[in-house]
């Protein structure tokens, strides 16, 4: 092994056979020595790798793009970083006439069919309209069925406009901070509050959580959770700021009569843009999924919290969601942790007035 030739393992074998357990040992420390080195070197390749992408990505121009086209093209397995991050940072620094031009004018047999799908919904989220682009239209009919991307809608939604997106530059990056609650249309209930627990239970399904909490999952939070509940009558969204903090949730567990809770009535868009930037740009220990995906897994809270049915279209969440009610909420209960505004509750009562809907999402597990 000192060459660093070919392990002998008959050698490795015989010498076990006469019992030289000590040459074991240490033939696989030296070989655990190595394998380390070499992890980091290639980590190192990694990095270097990534930001060479990175300078490609961010470089406008046509030559530029071409470039890095071919690059992913042979090598997009090697470069260990994803279509949809680097769709997200193309969406920012190109021009979208180059964009359609380079990635999406070129044959759709070159295997880069996953950044041409996150492209198509960043450059959607930045308000480009598809019918300005040929190309991006033919891309609504060749696309591949197989991707979840396909369900988005192909046009931007007025509940989608004038979302926050991460800033990139050649060695750096900043994104927004959370969305506080807002000081307008305050529902806060009187202190001190009923503190007798509410009979109501939890019926979310697994797939109905699994729909709630796919934004904070996505954007891996510290920690999320998500309850429905049927009412036994209709109420009217002046009850339920009382309600809320008396149901049976690890969230409000703990809330005393004075306990800081705070809620306010929102619409819709501000709480898709919540949902969005909890996906999109992640926790403060996570890059987040990035825009297409956010986009994806933020309709897909939306759908579960507005009680949409699983195959429901893009329209019908869109119609449902906007008749419910939305309330965004905070509490100094346990289960939250308050801290630089990444902590939420969303709570959405039904167009009938009978269910209601609770996600909750720390940043901090």
């Amino acid at each position: 092994m000192d060459d660093f030739g070919p392990l002998d393992w008959d050698q490795v074998e015989q010498r076990a056979a006469r019992g030289d357990t000590s040459y074991l040992r240490e033939l696989a420390a030296r070989l655990a020595e190595r394998r380390e080195a070499a992890a980091e070197q290639a980590r190192e390749y990694g990095r270097h790798l990534a930001h060479v992408v990175r300078v490609l990505a961010l470089t406008p121009g046509r030559d530029s793009l071409t470039q890095l086209l071919l690059l992913l093209e042979e090598k997009q397995a090697s470069t260990g970083l994803h279509p949809r991050f680097v769709a997200s940072l193309l969406a920012e620094h190109q021009e979208p006439a180059d964009l359609v031009a380079t990635v999406f004018d070129r044959p759709h047999s070159d295997r880069l069919d996953e950044l041409r799908g996150c492209l198509f919904h960043e450059l959607i989220l930045r308000g480009v309209d598809i019918d300005d682009f040929r190309p991006l239209r033919t891309w609504t009919i060749v696309r591949p069925g197989w991707s979840a991307l396909a369900w988005l809608p192909d046009q931007l939604r007025d509940m989608e406009t004038a979302v926050d997106f991460p800033s990139r530059s050649l060695r750096g990056s900043a994104r927004g901070g959370g969305s506080g609650l807002p000081t307008e249309r305050r529902m806060d209930p009187p202190t001190p509050r009923v503190t007798a627990r509410s009979a109501l239970q939890d019926v979310a399904t697994t797939d109905v959580y699994e729909s709630i909490v796919a934004a904070p999952e996505a954007g891996e939070w510290g920690d999320h959770g998500a309850w429905v509940f049927r009412l036994d009558e209709a109420i009217a969204p002046e009850q339920v700021p009382a309600l809320l903090p008396t149901l049976p949730m690890p969230c409000v567990d703990g809330l005393g009569p004075t306990g800081r809770f705070e809620i306010a009535i929102r619409p819709v868009d501000e709480i898709w843009r919540l949902l969005f930037a909890t996906a999109s740009m992640g926790g403060m220990y996570s890059k987040g999924v990035d825009g297409a995906y956010g986009r994806l897994w933020a309709w897909r809270s939306l759908a579960g919290l507005s009680g949409t049915a699983a195959d429901a279209s893009a329209d019908e969440v869109e119609r449902h969601a906007s008749q419910s009610t939305w309330f965004h909420f905070e509490a100094d209960a346990e289960w939250f942790h308050n801290d630089l505004c990444a902590d939420y509750g969303i709570a959405t009562l039904s167009p009938d007035r009978r269910r209601l809907a609770v996600l909750a999402a720390t940043d901090t597990d």
